[in-house]
């Protein structure tokens, strides 16, 4: 009689990898999906239509750097019952608008309520037990009687209602995956034992949860996503919103590397790209510029993908477009897929064995993450083994220990945006070394390094992780800006 499986949490490559608004995937994101949550549990009840009144209480982080994050802007239109991944952004200004002077709001989009966001949207500075990222919700029914639910968000558009104590020990949502994985000695076991790629491990585990043709759909989803947000950032000028006055770098840099290429959509932009110079300053310029475009896109309130979060969007997206314009000019979707397979599954292992919130540990936990997942995923296209694969990530991650969430203004601009693009190089710098490395001489293994991440942000003060209470959040003033 064989052993049953341990149960161990199956995290896919779509749960790390949400297409969804910007500017923050714990701020705005995990509140608009915890506010459709809600009105889930409405309907369970058959209780929505008998709604009277809505009361949204937001604790702690949410609070804090809530404004900056658009929370409020999130959790009305989760109350409307809009698609993050769907939904038309440009209508996000106008139906917002109508909620505010109306102060109506159609609950669920079919029933319609007072609301005033104004007053019934309420910033608590105190938190909740659990995690930095508490909201609640209120409904009142026309009879008196009220439904409560506490959410948290931990992160990557993700949130729970009894947040973990500690992120080895996992929500109770386990699916019994062929290969489980819950660290990285155990990854490299499955593919040394079976002489298989990173993203080949990934992709049988995938397979149990969706069929191929939905992970090439839901894959090439994502990819396309990430080019757009990549193309309207190059190609959009301006100052972005919320009151610093940052004026957006990528357009003029991508004016400058373009260097009078023609194309008239973004798949004949990256053939476009290939045509330019390659020298190393190019090169540099072009990364941070992919990068810039996604966070100034982000920034503004539009459409990403949360890799792993929505304050990193920009380092993933930045490494693959690297390689296709840069390495290989000849990669197809096939390439795409790994890439994305394999970055997937280590940010997978980080929020397993640490987290994946700013709010939990600093920006380590967003651009530490993302350049580590970028660089492993790059490293297995380049030809890396699966023990470079890990090792790339290490290194990755162990240059971001200790980095701070300090957004001033509570904004997902500064230093946010600069730091994807520095995501971004580390992660193919770190590729490189794991290439010219036999990884059998690694001194930190990638599981090590996320126990120390996981250390350095229980050791962090808190004015340090996304609060804008530290650093240069009040070393830098808006009226300096």
């Amino acid at each position: 009689m064989s052993e049953p499986k341990k149960k161990i949490e199956a995290i896919s490559v779509f749960d790390m990898l949400k297409i969804g608004v910007g500017p923050s995937s714990s701020h705005t994101l995990g509140p608009w999906r915890a506010a459709r949550a809600f009105l889930g549990k409405l309907r369970d009840k058959n209780w929505l239509e008998h709604v009277q009144s809505i009361e949204v209480d937001l604790y702690g982080s949410l609070s804090l750097t809530g404004k900056g994050h658009a929370t409020d802007i999130a959790v009305i239109m989760g109350l409307t019952n809009a698609d993050p991944q769907t939904c038309d952004i440009a209508e996000i200004p106008e139906v917002c608008e109508y909620i505010t002077n109306q102060k109506l709001l159609q609950l669920d989009g079919v029933h319609l309520i007072s609301f005033d966001p104004a007053t019934q949207i309420k910033f608590h500075k105190n938190f909740l037990p659990f995690h930095p990222n508490g909201m609640r919700f209120k409904a009142v029914l026309n009879d008196g009687k009220t439904l409560f639910e506490t959410y948290f968000s931990i992160g990557g558009g993700f949130f729970v209602q009894k947040e973990r104590k500690r992120a080895a020990k996992q929500r109770a949502i386990f699916e019994c995956f062929p290969r489980p994985v819950n660290n990285a000695k155990e990854l490299q076991a499955y593919c040394d034992r079976e002489n298989k790629a990173v993203s080949e491990i990934v992709l049988e585990n995938e397979e149990y949860l969706n069929s191929p043709e939905a992970i090439d759909a839901g894959l090439k989803d994502i990819w396309d996503v990430m080019l757009d947000s990549m193309y309207i950032g190059c190609h959009t000028e301006g100052i972005l919103p919320g009151g610093l006055n940052v004026r957006r770098r990528a357009f003029d840099t991508h004016q400058r590397l373009k260097k009078g290429a023609e194309y008239s959509n973004k798949e004949e932009w990256i053939d476009a790209i290939r045509g330019t110079e390659v020298k190393f300053r190019e090169i540099l310029k072009w990364v941070s510029c992919y990068a810039l475009a996604v966070n100034e896109v982000n920034a503004s309130l539009g459409r990403v993908v949360t890799a792993p979060t929505n304050g990193s969007a920009g380092v993933i997206p930045a490494v693959l477009m690297y390689y296709l314009t840069i390495e290989n000019h000849d990669a197809d979707f096939q390439d795409i897929k790994k890439f994305l397979l394999v970055a997937g599954e280590i940010g997978a292992l980080f929020k397993k064995g640490a987290t994946i919130s700013a709010a939990m540990g600093g920006c380590q936990a967003e651009i530490g993450v993302s350049s580590a997942m970028a660089a492993g995923a790059l490293t297995e296209l380049m030809g890396g083994t699966p023990a470079q694969v890990l090792m790339a990530s290490e290194i990755a991650m162990e240059h971001h220990l200790g980095l701070t969430c300090d957004p001033i203004g509570g904004l997902v601009q500064v230093p946010c945006i600069e730091r994807n693009a520095m995501g971004a190089i580390k992660a193919i710098n770190a590729c490189e070394m794991a290439l010219d490395t036999d990884a059998k001489n690694a001194k930190v293994p990638l599981d090590k390094v996320i126990e120390t991440m996981w250390q350095t942000a229980q050791d962090m003060n808190s004015k340090y992780k996304e609060t804008s209470t530290g650093g240069l959040a009040v070393n830098v003033a808006l009226s300096d800006c």
